[in-house]
């Protein structure tokens, strides 16, 4: 599949028809290919023989998915960076990309950036001078060419670049365009920031397929009347989110089939699918269906799916995360890389063209987590899983990182951010679980230097020092001061004990 091909299609078939919706303001398919490549003229223009990254700085413009593709017609891969992420975050991306240029919706936010910065009014302008060029298709991204780069939690502090191709996001979407029963001309919701991979489930089957994307931002969730004002004026057809804000929609007493009357399928990724969610949601959406998926950033999305059906959630018991998408393979290896038996558990390793292309400028990191089995692409997940019947089970992680309403995270990276703040001598962060599912983090924190009085002051200073490099979603809800933290017997903190006390 060329997937600039099977969207430009629709700009010759349907140029009328909506792609795209946020707010008051909206796109068509004639808009969105005359201004990316209208875009993607001036980038190949401007920067012959360059096919660095570009930044894309932005939340849910409808300028995001022109800018997207007219990095891709211009050979460019490009790199999704949500408004909501710290600057000082944005620089690290910056710097480890060694991206030249960043399109940014509030470049007020990067006034420390070396980079070439174009702001909305230089955009229009560039559109406007370049109104109906064609790029030549010589130059677009292709094969094995890096599509996008998502930047994720990484245990040293600094972020990963998970470099994606297009052969494996083609891979991708035709999958879920098959396997999710998908047809033409539906209508998706986007509620993931373009920075949190789950975005792309909805972003490029949608516009293959000719359909129209419904956003809300974060404005909106933080408003619930206006949420579902939007949703029940939406027309959806496929929900995509993870189970986390499905369960904060499910306490409206309205959010229902009524609501939403034609959305007829659930796509769930990110984290675990907890049986009351499903159960709840079958109550609410009858003649709805839900898609349970699995996969890490680095192996494009998703890779299994599994329909759960309503005797699956009536049963109560912990679902699988589906059967492995046909062109890929589920391994599960022991400590010496053996495959275990069937049902014993191990480490998940995924192979085939969906796996991605390592980490951008970080040999070191992609050689220990990148492989190749049997002729394809592999990589360790370092999640533990188990292959019952085809079907695969997830049983939590190897290492220190987890997920918290479907935003992966390093404990590491936390850990390494507090021992920079100044009033911190030693800190060490907590995951706790609300049912099945990380739900928040807890700091315990040894104080240094403390000049305050109360501890809540305290707590405020380390949390706005926190903000300044990790992205909201990464902040410990929590503050526990210690005069000093457990240890076990072979000299490590005793994070057992912590634990215990994070959620008496």
């Amino acid at each position: 599949m060329n997937l600039l091909q099977q969207i430009e299609k629709w700009a010759e078939q349907s140029p009328d028809r909506t792609c795209y919706r946020w707010r008051g303001k909206s796109l068509t398919y004639r808009e969105l290919k005359k201004k990316s490549d209208a875009l993607a003229c001036w980038l190949a223009e401007t920067y012959v023989n360059d096919s660095a990254p570009i930044i894309i700085h932005g939340h849910m413009q409808p300028e995001m998915p022109i800018l997207f593709l007219a990095c891709a017609k211009s050979g460019h891969a490009y790199i999704p960076v949500d408004l909501a992420i710290p600057a000082e975050r944005i620089l690290l991306i910056a710097e480890s990309s060694e991206a030249g240029l960043i399109f940014s919706e509030e470049p007020g936010l990067l006034p420390f950036l070396s980079q070439n910065v174009v702001d909305p009014d230089k955009l229009a302008g560039i559109l406007k001078d370049y109104e109906n060029q064609i790029p030549d298709g010589k130059s677009e991204v292709a094969g094995n060419d890096t599509f996008y780069i998502i930047y994720t939690s990484g245990s040293t502090g600094k972020p990963k670049g998970v470099q994606i191709p297009q052969d494996a996001l083609a891979s991708f979407v035709s999958w879920a365009q098959s396997d999710f029963g998908l047809t033409e001309k539906q209508i998706f919701l986007n509620q993931a920031p373009y920075s949190f991979d789950l975005s792309v489930m909805d972003l490029y089957p949608c516009l293959t397929t000719g359909g129209t994307l419904q956003t809300v931002d974060k404005e909106m969730i933080a408003r619930p009347a206006e949420l579902f004002e939007t949703f029940a004026s939406s027309g959806l057809n496929v929900w995509t989110s993870t189970p986390s804000f499905a369960e904060m929609c499910l306490m409206e007493p309205s959010f229902s089939e009524q609501m939403m009357p034609e959305l007829h399928t659930f796509l769930f990724c990110g984290e675990t699918l907890p049986v009351h969610v499903a159960r709840n949601l079958y109550e609410r959406f009858p003649r709805a269906k839900i898609i349970n998926t699995y996969g890490p950033t680095e192996s494009t999305v998703a890779v299994t799916s599994i329909t759960i059906s309503k005797e699956m959630a009536a049963s109560g018991h912990p679902f699988p995360v589906g059967r492995c998408k046909s062109d890929c393979a589920i391994r599960i290896l022991d400590v010496n890389g053996q495959q275990v038996p069937e049902g014993e558990k191990g480490e998940i390793v995924i192979c085939g063209p969906s796996v991605g292309k390592g980490y951008l400028g970080d040999p070191e990191k992609t050689k220990a987590a990148f492989g190749i089995i049997q002729g394809q692409r592999a990589y360790h997940t370092s999640d533990i899983g188990s292959l019952q019947n085809g079907l695969l089970y997830y049983h939590g992680r190897m290492d220190s990182q987890i997920k918290i309403h479907g935003f992966r995270m390093e404990l590491g990276e936390i850990e390494h951010a507090l021992a920079s703040c100044r009033y911190v001598r030693q800190a060490v962060v907590i995951p706790v679980k609300k049912e099945e599912r990380y739900d928040h983090l807890i700091s315990f924190v040894v104080a240094k230097n403390n000049p305050f009085e109360k501890n809540y002051q305290l707590s405020s200073s380390i949390r706005n020092e926190l903000a300044r490099f990790l992205p909201d979603y990464m902040l410990p809800r929590k503050f526990i001061f210690q005069s000093s933290l457990p240890m076990t017997a072979n000299g490590k903190v005793d994070r057992k004990v912590l634990l215990k006390e994070a959620v008496q």
